[in-house]
């Protein structure tokens, strides 16, 4: 049972690059020009959010008292 509180209070997140052209079209067609976008994922690989660059990525987790670290 504290195994599964331990998972349930994790606050760690996960920013990773994603390139645009790996996303679908319907989602390039968004991402005005960028090359690569910033993916925010839980630690069950959940996609939380998706946003135009690192900093917007850190920021938004940490508004929302997550922990995020960058994956390369």
């Amino acid at each position: 049972m504290e195994t599964q509180n331990a998972q349930a209070e994790d606050r760690t997140v996960y920013v990773k690059p994603i390139l645009v052209d790996d996303l679908p079209r319907e989602v390039r067609a968004q991402a005005e020009g960028l090359d690569h976008l910033y993916a925010v994922h839980d630690a069950q690989g959940q996609q939380l959010a998706l946003v135009g660059n690192r900093k917007l990525a850190f920021s938004l987790a940490r508004q929302h008292d997550y922990a995020p670290v960058m994956v390369h």
